[in-house]
């Protein structure tokens, strides 16, 4: 059995709590971070900022959806798509 206790000397219980508040602080600001950057690219963009975003015209973007080049979400007649997901479509070209 591995014993995980620590041992804490000479810290004052207004000490520890300034610990923990740091620390604390810390965790909630990268994870703040986190958050808003996976929520910028799961941003829906309509067909209209999806052609241009990716510099292509609205044939184009049918197409590429027509063939699962890139996944379309839809409400109702309304088409939107995920930037992240048009980022991770793109492919590296051979030279």
């Amino acid at each position: 059995m591995v014993n995980n206790s620590i041992l804490l000397q000479h810290l004052t219980p207004e000490q520890l709590g300034n610990l923990i508040d740091e620390k604390l602080t810390h965790q909630f600001e990268q994870l703040q971070k986190h958050l808003s950057q996976k929520s910028a690219n799961d941003e829906l963009l309509t067909r209209d900022e999806t052609c241009r975003f990716l510099s292509i015209d609205s044939s184009t973007l049918w197409s590429y959806t027509n063939k699962g080049k890139v996944k379309a979400y839809g409400i109702g007649s309304r088409r939107y798509y995920k930037r992240s997901e048009l980022l991770e479509s793109l492919t590296l070209l051979q030279k």
